[in-house]
């Protein structure tokens, strides 16, 4: 299996803008923080995270290949469960069937990042304090961050958890990694974005 600096590596490869790195690192945040949940290979989880849109600079004119694209690039790297759940990630487009909790997790996992890193950069703390019962608010006006999947996020539901508990797993993942996203308080407040 693929270690982290290579798969860094990689991910820069195709050239992707930084809001594609962002979105990368914030889904491998919330797939280790799922994996630590359930019990599983946090490392696994966290690397298909972290590579699942790898193929998207590459896709981005022909959405059913995304996916494709990355599980056929990365066959050699990573074990054929973390492959089937990046094909599986993109479902809607590429036809693939969802099979099982990590499948779910990485879906479930990727879209909720759009949500916390939108409410993020509108709020003046950033992520900082950042309150599920705010969240879920958010995810209730359909025109806030409006190509967030949320029927995606429900599906959390198919991994044994609550939208609460998804949702604060998700958070305190991001959390985490803030000052990496961009979505802290004192980096908004650098890049002039207060």
């Amino acid at each position: 299996m693929i270690d982290r600096e290579a798969a860094l590596d990689l991910l820069r490869e195709p050239g992707p803008e930084s809001h594609l790195v962002q979105h990368a690192l914030a889904s491998e945040a919330v797939m280790r923080a799922l994996a630590r949940h359930f019990g599983e290979n946090e490392e696994l989880w966290g690397l298909t995270g972290l590579l699942h849109d790898w193929d998207y600079p590459l896709t981005a004119d022909e959405p059913a290949r995304h996916g494709l694209e990355s599980a056929e690039k990365l066959k050699d790297s990573l074990p054929e469960e973390a492959l089937q759940a990046i094909r599986a990630h993109n479902a809607e487009c590429n036809g693939c069937t969802v099979n099982g909790r990590f499948d779910v997790a990485l879906r479930c996992g990727e879209t909720v990042t759009g949500l916390i890193s939108a409410a993020a950069l509108v709020r003046p703390t950033g992520i900082d304090g950042m309150q599920v019962s705010s969240l879920k608010k958010k995810m209730k006006d359909k025109a806030f961050a409006a190509s967030v999947n949320r029927d995606i996020i429900r599906q959390c539901a198919d991994m044994g958890m609550t939208l609460e508990d998804f949702l604060a797993l998700a958070i305190e993942a991001m959390s985490g990694k803030a000052a990496e996203l961009g979505l802290g308080k004192a980096v908004q407040q650098q890049d002039g974005r207060l």
